[in-house]
C-alpha cells in the first residue's frame, strides 16, 4: 500500500463523480463559434483547430484545459494540422499560464480513456494545472475541502487579457 504521502487526493471532486452526466460531449456543446459566449462557457481563447476552457472543477486556480475542436479521442485520430494546433496552443496556454499566475510549476497531461483518468475519454483534452510549492493547505489535506480563492469571472478576465496579448504579439 501506498504511504499517505506518495498519493494525491482530491475528494473534492467526488461530488463531480457523483453526478449525473449528460450524453452531450462538454467539448463539443463549449466549440460553438459565437464568440459572444466564450465568457459564459469559460473559454478563454480560440484558435483555428482547438480552444481553451477554464476547467469548471478545478485542482488549482488557473487550471486550463486545451481540446481540439473535432471530437477525437485519441491523438492518433488528429491529423498533422490539428496536432500541430492543439501543441502550439497547449504552449501558449502554458506562457499565458506562467505569466497570469507565476507558478512555481506545471502539471501539463493528457489522460487518454478512463483507465488512465479520462474523466471524458471520448473527446481529447489536455490539463494544464498551476502548481506552487505548498499548495496543498490544512483545508485540502485534513477537511477534504479544496480552496480556490479565485472566481472564475476573474480568472476569465486574467486569462482573456493574458491570451489577446500573445495574439496581438505574433
Amino acid at each position: 500500500m501506498a504511504d499517505k504521502h506518495d498519493v494525491l487526493y482530491s475528494p473534492w471532486r467526488l461530488d463531480y463523480v457523483r453526478s449525473a452526466k449528460s450524453d452531450d460531449c462538454i467539448f463539443c456543446i463549449q466549440r460553438n463559434p459565437a464568440a459572444d459566449y466564450d465568457e459564459k462557457r469559460l473559454i478563454v481563447h480560440r484558435g483555428e483547430h482547438s480552444f481553451v476552457i477554464l476547467n469548471m472543477y478545478p485542482y488549482n486556480n488557473g487550471h486550463l484545459m486545451v481540446a481540439p475542436y473535432r471530437h477525437v479521442a485519441s491523438l492518433m485520430q488528429l491529423d498533422e494540422n490539428e496536432t500541430s494546433d492543439l501543441f502550439l496552443t497547449v504552449r501558449l496556454a502554458e506562457r499565458v499560464v506562467r505569466e497570469a499566475y507565476c507558478p512555481d510549476g506545471l502539471n501539463i497531461g493528457v489522460n487518454l480513456g478512463k483507465a488512465a483518468g479520462a474523466g471524458i475519454d471520448q473527446h481529447l483534452h489536455v490539463h494544464l494545472v498551476p502548481r506552487w510549492v505548498g499548495d496543498h493547505n490544512f483545508m485540502t489535506t485534513t477537511g477534504g475541502t479544496r480552496v480556490i480563492p479565485e472566481s472564475f469571472e476573474s480568472a476569465w478576465n486574467r486569462l482573456k487579457e493574458q491570451f489577446d496579448n500573445a495574439q496581438a504579439e505574433k
